[in-house]
């Protein structure tokens, strides 16, 4: 899998073929997050076949369908539990991040494994993804923005003035 652009949220639900033995399979359903539909049913099968032992050949997709955040315009704080092969093994992780939707956190995940661990989006795969509490959340870089009387100052600018002579004998006052 490329984790190209920003991945997306997925639903997707299927089961073996009926055949005369089982009538009626038993569903499987997995939250994937790919970049497009076909992308998510390729991870589907990838893990179906490690999983339950059910190949596309002797299996359908019941259901595809993209996933939208409920409140897109509000930050959360989401834990992500992942496992990822690096060149001396396999490793379980727990990682948190602050983002507007699960999607978005996914990729700046990605992004932050690829950056710090050098681990190729292939080898990642994500296993559990929470929205948690302020007072759950264990990261200090995470903590740090639950100050409720947080300030960004912005001390130094320089204010784009029209008809002002590009080269002056004043210095610019850049403190306001």
């Amino acid at each position: 899998m490329k984790a190209r652009g920003d991945l997306k949220e997925y639903k997707v639900i299927g089961r073996r073929m009926p055949t005369d033995k089982q009538r009626i399979p038993p569903l499987y359903q997995m939250r994937i997050f790919a970049h497009d539909k076909v992308t998510a049913k390729s991870r589907f099968w990838y893990f179906a076949k490690m999983l339950k032992k059910m190949k596309k050949t002797n299996g359908e997709v019941v259901f595809c369908q993209q996933v939208y955040e409920k409140k897109p315009t509000t930050v959360k704080n989401i834990g992500i539990w992942l496992r990822y092969d690096s060149r001396s093994g396999t490793h379980n992780m727990y990682r948190e991040y602050r983002d507007l939707t699960t999607a978005g956190a996914v990729t700046q995940c990605y992004r932050d494994m690829g950056a710090r661990h050098r681990a190729r989006a292939h080898s990642i795969q994500i296993m559990n993804v929470k929205t948690i509490e302020a007072k759950k959340c264990r990261r200090a870089n995470i903590k740090q923005f639950h100050d409720s009387h947080i300030k960004f100052p912005l001390p130094h600018r320089v204010t784009k003035q029209l008809h002002t002579p590009r080269f002056t004998t004043r210095r610019p006052n850049t403190f306001f």
